[in-house]
């Protein structure tokens, strides 16, 4: 039982239902840190304590043998003190939030290709207007050859060209990473998408 402060009348302790949503939290957070790849869970501030229960569960996939294994992974979770489970899931938010911001940036990346292949030299002055530091000669010779190869029905090379030459040229805007040079930001996103597809 919780009894009651006599002076104050407060609880001494949470409440079995408050109890039993913090573990349900707990449980869920350990279900996110099982779904993940070994190198996005390298970058969390897991304890090393917890590392190998998170492996064992990867490990068994049999049903209930799965969620006997992640019960058992959240138990130790538990004991864990509050601030440390507290900066998992904030390590956890920002590589979401790094990840939609990626997504986001492939998205306009494939837009500005469209309005190249469909507008041609209108389309790529207003990208240059957003993006000085774009080489016009490049993306006019690559766009020719793109609609070239899309008339005589050849392999779409030189459209995925432009695809990775508008990917670099944004990728620094959209980590928030102004002022880095093309091949840093190249290298941010490969290894973003590296972990990705593990």
């Amino acid at each position: 039982m919780r009894g009651r402060d006599e002076e104050t009348g407060e609880f001494h302790d949470k409440s079995r239902k408050q109890k039993r949503n913090d573990a349900l939290e707990v449980l869920a957070l350990g279900e996110k840190l099982v779904s993940l790849t070994p190198a996005q869970l390298a970058r969390l501030p897991v304890p090393e304590d917890l590392l190998p229960h998170i492996a064992e569960c990867k490990r068994i996939t049999a049903h209930i043998a799965h969620k006997r294994q992640l019960a058992f992974l959240a138990k130790h979770m538990r004991r864990e003190e509050d601030a440390t489970l507290d900066a998992i899931r904030d390590a956890l938010d920002a590589n979401s939030e790094t990840g939609r911001r990626e997504v986001a940036m492939m998205h306009r990346a494939e837009d500005w290709r469209e309005k190249l292949m469909v507008d041609g030299d209108g389309a790529l002055s207003k990208l240059l207007d957003e993006y000085p530091q774009a080489d016009r000669q490049q993306l006019r010779t690559l766009v020719r050859n793109a609609q070239a190869e899309r008339a005589k029905n050849k392999p779409p090379r030189a459209y995925r060209e432009i695809f990775q030459v508008l990917r670099t040229l944004m990728l620094p805007a959209a980590l928030g990473l102004a002022g880095t040079d093309a091949d840093e930001s190249e290298d941010a996103l490969e290894g973003s998408t590296d972990e990705a597809q593990d």
